[in-house]
C-alpha cells in the first residue's frame, strides 16, 4: 500500500463570491444585467440584446419598453473598450426603430455620444455601428439639424476613407442623407468630403457606388460644390462611369447627377474641351459599344475580369475582395446603353438646353443629331424626352435649322400617330417650337402631309397636346399658302370644340388659332354656320386674362364683315365687350378693339352707344337710328322696335333706299288680280249686251276703284299678318332724293361747293331754314306723330319725314353724301342736336398765297344752310348747342 500523500488545498478567501453561471431567457433579465458592475457581464448582456434586436422590429420596440435603450446610451460611453463596442453595436441596431429615433430626440446627450464613437482612436466597428446609427437617427430632419449642429459632419468625412467598406457604407448613407440640408451641403465643401465621395464611385460594392451618387446628386444643388465638383474633375468620372457597361444599373443615378451639374455653362464648357460631351453622344446612341465590339472582334484580345454579379452579392462585411481586370473599360462585354439611362441623358440635355449659352455649346456639339436618333427608339419614354430636349433646343434659332437639315422632321410627322400621350404631347410641343417664327419649317410640316395628322389631334383628349397643335397649326397660318390648305382640310370646324374645354391654356391657343385662320369670307362663313360663335362668345367672359384676350382678337377678326358682326351681336358679344371696357381689371387693348370692329360693322348700333360716325363708316341700308342709349341699356334689333305697339317716344329712323321685295311682289300680286277683274267685267258686259251702255264712265270707274282698294286692303292685311317675319318699310322718297343727288350734286367739281349745294338740298327737303331763336317754335312732332300713325309703327324712314329739325337733317345729309363719295361725320349731341363734320381744304385767294393743311368744318343745315362753321368756333359750338 502506497504511502499516501496530503493534498494542499487553499481555501478560497471569505470575502470573494463564487463565480456563478446564469442561462437567462427573457429579454428583460438582459437588460437588468446591464445595470451590473461587471464589464464581462455587461459585455455578454450587450450582444445578447444586440442579437435579440437584430431579428425583428417587435423585439426593439420590446427592449425600448424595458428601458434598454437609457442604459445603452450610458454603455456607449464606457471605459472599456469591449462594452464600449458591444452596447454600440446593440444601440445602433436599436436606433432603426422610429420609437426609439423619438425617444433619443429628446435626449440631448445621445447625438454628441454617438458623434464621440467616430473618433480616430476608437476600433473600426466601433466606427461601423456610430455610422449606423447617425444614419437612421439622420431620417428625420430635425435630427439632420441637431447632427450638423453638433459637427457631425465631420467624423462622417473622415469615416469616408476608412478601408472598411462597411465603414465607408453607412458613412456616405449617413452623408446622403444630411445633405437634404443646404447646410450640411456647405460644410460638406468645407471638410473636403467632395474628394472622397467621387473616389467610392470605384467602389467594388454597388450600395456603396449608389449612395455615392446619391450624395453627389444632393450636393451638386450647391452652384459653389458644383464648381469644386469641377475643379476636382468630377465631370470627367462621371462620364467614364456611364461608359463602364458593367454599372448600367447605376447609370440613370449617373446621369442624373451630370444633369445637375451641366445647370452650370462652365461644367458643359469642361465636358466639350475634355471631348466628354461627344462620348456622352455616342454612349446614348450606342455607338460606343458597337466600335468596341468591332475592336474586340479585330483583335481577338481575351477579357479578362470578374462578375460584377458576384461582386453586388458580396455581403456587407466588407472583407470579400473580387480581383477584377479593368484594362477593357467596358467590361467583359458589350452591353448597349439601358433605356431609362437615354431617357435620363435626354432629360438632362433638356435641363441643361434652358440656359441660352447651353443651348449654343449644345449646338455646336450637335447634340440635335442624338436626339433625333432616339426618336426612333421603342421606348415610349425615351421618345417623349429626346422630344422634350429638341422643343428646348428650338429656342436656338440656329437649332430649328438645324433639325430640318438633319432630316428631323419625318420622325417627328410620323410620331403623331403614337399611341402613347406623352410621345404626342413632346413631339407636338417640338413641332410648335420649331415652326415658330420659320415659314420654311411650316412649310416642311405642310409638305411632308403633317396638316391631317395635326387637325385630327384637335379632338385628341389630352389637354397639353390640343394646346401644342392649336399653337403648330396658328404658326402655319403665317403662309398663305399653307393657311389655305389647312382651311380646306376643316381646320376652323375643327378649331371649335377646343373652345368648349375646361382647360384655359387650350381655350386660349384654339382662339388665337381661329384668329388665325378666320381672315376671309368663306372661313368666317363656316365658322358661323358650324355654330362656333357662340363658345367664342362666351370665352370673352373667362376669368383668364389670356383667354380674354385671344377670344377678343378672334372676335375682332370675325366682325369684320357684317353677317358675323350681327351674329355675335345677337349672342350678347357686343355687350359683353362693353362690360370689359368698362372694368378697371378686366379691360385690355385686344377688347377695345375687337368692339370697335364690330361697331364699324353695326353703325347702328355704334351710333347708338358711341354717338358718333366716322367718315369712313358709310352709312348704308338697314341703318337706324332709335337714339342715344343709357348705360348698361340694350341694344335692341329693328325687328322689335318695328313689332312694338305705337307709342308717344322718338320715333326710330331708318335708311331704306330699296323697294321692299315683299311690297314689290304684293304689288304684281294687285296688278295682275286687277287685270283679271277688268277682265271679268269686260266679259260681262259683252254677255249682258246694251245693259252695259247705259252705266256711265264715272260709274264704270268708281266700281273698279272700289274694288281695287278692297284688293289693296286684303293686301295689307296679310302683310301684317303675325306669321310673317318683319320687313322694314321701303322709302322711295329716299331713293329718289339719292338719284337727284347723284345726277345733280356728284358731277360739281369742287368739294367745298358739294357741301354747301347738299346741305341747301337737305335743308329744303326738311322744311327750309329757321331763324336762330326759333328751332323750339319749328313744328316738327306734329308731322312725325302724322307718318307714325299713317305706318302704324314707330319705325319711320327717313324720307317719309317733311319737316326736320338738327337730328334729321344730319341724318340725311350724312346718307346723301356717302352715297356722292364725300366723307363726313355724323355726332350726336344733347337735346336733338346732331351735326356733320368735313374736312375741307383751304382755298388761297391767289395763286400766290399760301396753301394751309385742311381744316375741320361744322354744316349748317338749319339756321344758313351751306354755311360751314369753322370746327371749335364759337359760332360751331352755338350751332352745336341748345
Amino acid at each position: 500500500m502506497g504511502k499516501k500523500v496530503k493534498k494542499d488545498e487553499k481555501a478560497a478567501p471569505d470575502d470573494v463570491f463564487d463565480a456563478l453561471q446564469v442561462e437567462s431567457r427573457q429579454a428583460a433579465t438582459a437588460v437588468l444585467m446591464l445595470d451590473s458592475p461587471e464589464e464581462d457581464v455587461l459585455s455578454k448582456a450587450c450582444e445578447s440584446i444586440y442579437k435579440f434586436a437584430e431579428k425583428c422590429d417587435d423585439n426593439k420596440k420590446n427592449l425600448l419598453d424595458l428601458g434598454a435603450v437609457d442604459s445603452l446610451l450610458k454603455l456607449i460611453q464606457h471605459e472599456d473598450r469591449i462594452v464600449r463596442r458591444n452596447a454600440c453595436s446593440a444601440f445602433s441596431v436599436l436606433t432603426a426603430h422610429p420609437e426609439v429615433r423619438k425617444v433619443l430626440r429628446k435626449e440631448e446627450s445621445a447625438i454628441p455620444s454617438i458623434i464621440n464613437l467616430l473618433a480616430p482612436e476608437e476600433e473600426t466597428l466601433v466606427h461601423e455601428f456610430a455610422a449606423l446609427a447617425l444614419s437612421s437617427l439622420a431620417t428625420e430632419f430635425s435630427t439632420t439639424v441637431s447632427i450638423w449642429e453638433c459637427g457631425g459632419v465631420e467624423p462622417l468625412v473622415r469615416c469616408l476613407g476608412s478601408p472598411d467598406p462597411d465603414v465607408q457604407k453607412n458613412a456616405i448613407e449617413a452623408l446622403a442623407k444630411l445633405l437634404l440640408d443646404f447646410q450640411t451641403r456647405s460644410a460638406l465643401r468645407e471638410y473636403d468630403g467632395l474628394r472622397p465621395i467621387l473616389e467610392l464611385l470605384k467602389s467594388e460594392f454597388a450600395v456603396i457606388q449608389q449612395l455615392a451618387l446619391l450624395a453627389l446628386d444632393r450636393a451638386a444643388q450647391d452652384a459653389e460644390n458644383r464648381s469644386l465638383i469641377r475643379e476636382l474633375e468630377g465631370v470627367s468620372r462621371l462620364i467614364d462611369f456611364v461608359a463602364h457597361p458593367e454599372w448600367n444599373d447605376l447609370h440613370v443615378q449617373a446621369v442624373m447627377v451630370l444633369s445637375s451639374l451641366l445647370e452650370d455653362t462652365e461644367s458643359l464648357e469642361v465636358l466639350k474641351e475634355t471631348g466628354g460631351l461627344k462620348k456622352l453622344v455616342n454612349l446614348i446612341t450606342d455607338k460606343a459599344a458597337m466600335d468596341e465590339e468591332a475592336k474586340a472582334k479585330g483583335g481577338g484580345a481575351e477579357k479578362k475580369g470578374g462578375s460584377r454579379a458576384a461582386k453586388r452579392s458580396a455581403k456587407g462585411d466588407g472583407k470579400k475582395k473580387d480581383e477584377e481586370s479593368h484594362d477593357n473599360p467596358f467590361g467583359e462585354s458589350i452591353v448597349p446603353t439601358l433605356p431609362d439611362v437615354k431617357m435620363c441623358t435626354a432629360k438632362a440635355i433638356a435641363r441643361s438646353a434652358k440656359n441660352a449659352e447651353n443651348r449654343k455649346i449644345l449646338h455646336e456639339q450637335e447634340t440635335e443629331k442624338m436626339l433625333i436618333h432616339l426618336l426612333s427608339h421603342e421606348n415610349a419614354d425615351v421618345i417623349a424626352a429626346a422630344a422634350q430636349a429638341l422643343a428646348i433646343m428650338c429656342e436656338n434659332l440656329l437649332s430649328r435649322d438645324a433639325i430640318r437639315e438633319w432630316e428631323g422632321f419625318p420622325p417627328l410627322i410620323k410620331l403623331l400617330h403614337h399611341d402613347q400621350c406623352c410621345v404626342k404631347e413632346a413631339v407636338t410641343l417640338t413641332l410648335a417650337n420649331l415652326t415658330t417664327g420659320n415659314n420654311i419649317n411650316a412649310s416642311e410640316v405642310v409638305s411632308l402631309n403633317g396638316l391631317e395628322p395635326l387637325i385630327s389631334l384637335l379632338g385628341d383628349g389630352h389637354d397639353s397636346t390640343v394646346a401644342n397643335v392649336a399653337c403648330v397649326l396658328t404658326n402655319l397660318a403665317q403662309d398663305e399658302t399653307n393657311r389655305a390648305e389647312a382651311q380646306a382640310k376643316g381646320v376652323v370646324t375643327a378649331l371649335i370644340p377646343p373652345l368648349k374645354t375646361s382647360s384655359t391654356t387650350v381655350q386660349a391657343k384654339a382662339a388665337l388659332g381661329l384668329a388665325a385662320y378666320v381672315c376671309d369670307t368663306d372661313s368666317r362663313t363656316a365658322l358661323r354656320e358650324a355654330g362656333g360663335l357662340e363658345p367664342l362668345v362666351a370665352l370673352l367672359t373667362s376669368c383668364d386674362d389670356e383667354v380674354r384676350r385671344n377670344s377678343a382678337w378672334a372676335v375682332s377678326v370675325c366682325a369684320v364683315d357684317e353677317p358675323t358682326a350681327a351674329e355675335i351681336c345677337r349672342l350678347g358679344g357686343m355687350a359683353t365687350l362693353q362690360e370689359i371696357q368698362l372694368s378697371t381689371t378686366r379691360q385690355n387693348a385686344f377688347a377695345a378693339v375687337a368692339l370697335e370692329k364690330l361697331l364699324d360693322n353695326n353703325l347702328s348700333a355704334k351710333y347708338a352707344l358711341t354717338g358718333r360716325l366716322s367718315a369712313a363708316n358709310g352709312i348704308s341700308n338697314g341703318f337706324y337710328d332709335a337714339g342715344q342709349l343709357r348705360p348698361g341699356s340694350k341694344f335692341l334689333p329693328l325687328e322689335e322696335y318695328g313689332k312694338q305697339e305705337l307709342n308717344e317716344k322718338l320715333a326710330v329712323l331708318l335708311v331704306n333706299a330699296l323697294p321692299n321685295p315683299s311690297t314689290l311682289q304684293q304689288q304684281s300680286d294687285l296688278e295682275l288680280k286687277t287685270d283679271a277683274s277688268k277682265t271679268s267685267i269686260s266679259g260681262k258686259s259683252s254677255r249682258t249686251g246694251r245693259e252695259s251702255k247705259t252705266k256711265t264712265k264715272a260709274q264704270r270707274e268708281r266700281e273698279e276703284k272700289q274694288k281695287e282698294e278692297e284688293l289693296q286692303a286684303q293686301l295689307q292685311k296679310e302683310m301684317e299678318s303675325e306669321d310673317k317675319p318683319y320687313s322694314p318699310p321701303p322709302d322711295p322718297s329716299l331713293l329718289k332724293y339719292i338719284e337727284e343727288v347723284v345726277a345733280k350734286i356728284q358731277p360739281i367739281p369742287s368739294l367745298r361747293q358739294q357741301v354747301q349745294v347738299l346741305a341747301q338740298y337737305v335743308s329744303e327737303k326738311l322744311g327750309g331754314a329757321i331763324e336762330r331763336g326759333q328751332v323750339s317754335n319749328f313744328s316738327w312732332e306734329l308731322p312725325m306723330s302724322q307718318v307714325k300713325f299713317e305706318l302704324k309703327s314707330n319705325v319711320v324712314p327717313i324720307g317719309k319725314i317733311k319737316a326736320g329739325i338738327h337730328v334729321h337733317r344730319a341724318l340725311l345729309f350724312k346718307v346723301l353724301a356717302d352715297k356722292i363719295a364725300l366723307p363726313c361725320t355724323l355726332v350726336r349731341g344733347e337735346y336733338y342736336r346732331a351735326w356733320n363734320e368735313v374736312l375741307l381744304p383751304t382755298e388761297p385767294e391767289t395763286p400766290s398765297d399760301p396753301v394751309f393743311p385742311p381744316k375741320w368744318y361744322v354744316v349748317d343745315l338749319v339756321h344758313n344752310p351751306g354755311g360751314l362753321l369753322l370746327a371749335d368756333s364759337i359760332e360751331a359750338t352755338n350751332y352745336q348747342k341748345l
